[in-house]
Formats: C-alpha cells, sequence, structure tokens
C-alpha cells in the first residue's frame, strides 16, 4: 500500500473511531456502569470487515490434522514444532507430548512441553506411533529460530521424523507447497514430488491441499498431484503412514 493511501485509509479510519467514541461516550449518559475517558483509548482501527479475516494455512491444516486424530484415536500423540493452539487443544481428548527448540512453558493437564532439537530427536527408532510436525521443517537450518545454518537441515529433520516413525504408525506432514523454491531466511516451498520422494518407505494416506486461493474456494480434499503444482504458496497436509 502506498504512503499517501495508507494516510487516507488511517485518516478515515481514526475519524470513524472519533465519531464512535463521542456516541458511546454520549450514549452511556449519567448512570453509566462504566467510566469512558479519552485517556483509556484504544483504538482498533481495522476490525470492521465484512466477513472474519483469517490465515487459511494455519487455520486449515490444524482442523485438517485434528480430524485425522479423530480417526486414529492415539493413545499418546508427539507434536514437534506444530502450532501451539493445535496440540493444546487436542490435549482435552488425547495426551500429548511437544517437543520444541523453543520450549513452551504451558501448564494443562494432559499437556507436556520439552525442548528438542528436530536435528536429534529423544526416541527410539520405530517407536512414536502418532506423530505430527507441522509448518516446521521448512524452516530448519535457516537460522530463523535460533537454529544452526545448514541448507539440508529440512532433510535431516525428514530424516528424524521416519527413523522414529514406528511401523503402521501415522506420520502427520505439513509444508508449503508448490513451485520449489527458498524465501531465506523464512522457509522453504517444496514440489509434490520432493516430498514423497523424501518419505521413501511410507504410504501416502492423504494428502489435503490449502491452494493460494483457499480464503475464497477453500481447500481442497484427496488433492492430486497435479492440484499442487499449480500453486504459487500453497499448504501441503500429508498423512503417511510407515510400510514395514
Amino acid at each position: 500500500m502506498k504512503i499517501n493511501t495508507l494516510k487516507r485509509v488511517l485518516s478515515r479510519s481514526y475519524y470513524s473511531f472519533l465519531i464512535d467514541f463521542f456516541v458511546f461516550k454520549r450514549m452511556s449518559g449519567v448512570n453509566r456502569r462504566f467510566s469512558v475517558f479519552w485517556k483509556d483509548r484504544n483504538p482498533q482501527l481495522f476490525d470492521k470487515t465484512g466477513k472474519t479475516p483469517f490465515d487459511p494455512h494455519y487455520l486449515y491444516h490444524p482442523a485438517w490434522a485434528a480430524r485425522v486424530l479423530a480417526q486414529t484415536k492415539p493413545q499418546l500423540h508427539i507434536d514437534i514444532s506444530s502450532i501451539l493452539s493445535f496440540s493444546t487443544i487436542i490435549s482435552a481428548f488425547i495426551p500429548v507430548r511437544f517437543y520444541d527448540y523453543r520450549p513452551a512453558n504451558i501448564k494443562l493437564n494432559n499437556f507436556n512441553a520439552e525442548k528438542v532439537d528436530l536435528l536429534s530427536l529423544p526416541f527410539t527408532d520405530n517407536s512414536v506411533k502418532s506423530l505430527s510436525c507441522m509448518h516446521t521443517v521448512e524452516h530448519i537450518g535457516l537460522g530463523r529460530y535460533g537454529d544452526s545454518i545448514d541448507p539440508d537441515g529440512d532433510i535431516k529433520a525428514i530424516n528424524e521424523l521416519k527413523r522414529v516413525t514406528a511401523v503402521d504408525g501415522n506420520l502427520l506432514f505439513v509444508v508449503p507447497i508448490g513451485k520449489p523454491k527458498i524465501t531465506f531466511n523464512a522457509h522453504r516451498i517444496y514440489e509434490y514430488s520432493q516430498i514423497i520422494e523424501y518419505f521413501d518407505g511410507f504410504d501416502l494416506k492423504d494428502f489435503f491441499l490449502i491452494p493460494d486461493d483457499a480464503l475464497k474456494n477453500g481447500p481442497i480434499k484427496n488433492a492430486t498431484k497435479d492440484d499442487s503444482n499449480r500453486q504459487n504458496y500453497g499448504c501441503g497436509c500429508f498423512w503417511f503412514k510407515k510400510l514395514k
């Protein structure tokens, strides 16, 4: 948005805020329940929208994962560095152990948070029956979160996820998908075929795609490789099961 346009938008929004404030103050009257003082103002200028805004990547992919877990019904679920709201919410129904390079100080029953390096997971081979790592691996090795610079950090992390997943265990894996590239130091974007190749030895149970136009048209269930390849910055949700 250009500077002049931004100034005009801010001016209109703040003018609307001023009108609302003085109308509210007048309507509150003498016997108001709350004192209305100008010094206590906290202008929220951009919430008068026709629809509730949301980030489709971070709304749809945890919703997809929760629905998978509703099918698999694990006795325990391990999550590696996915968005915290996912683990904390599902912990109401499923015991969850959450691991992150930057551990979260959260106190909830059925929920435990610990520090971990995704390049060296503290689990034995073939031991985790229900595992998720969502919108995380694309960052590994870029230094964004204080981790070491490593161009192959994502591959090493994927190999760790593969190593610890139990035979016949479920792995929920989510990364940006579309035309492959790296946008340093934010994230990598993968091609569908790359992910399938990286997870050799795993069976793809489901591919759920959050496309570029998800705000308008929603996600694509049972998506295809062609659907994925049409994206610029989509979100690919892969439900893998480890083969023998």
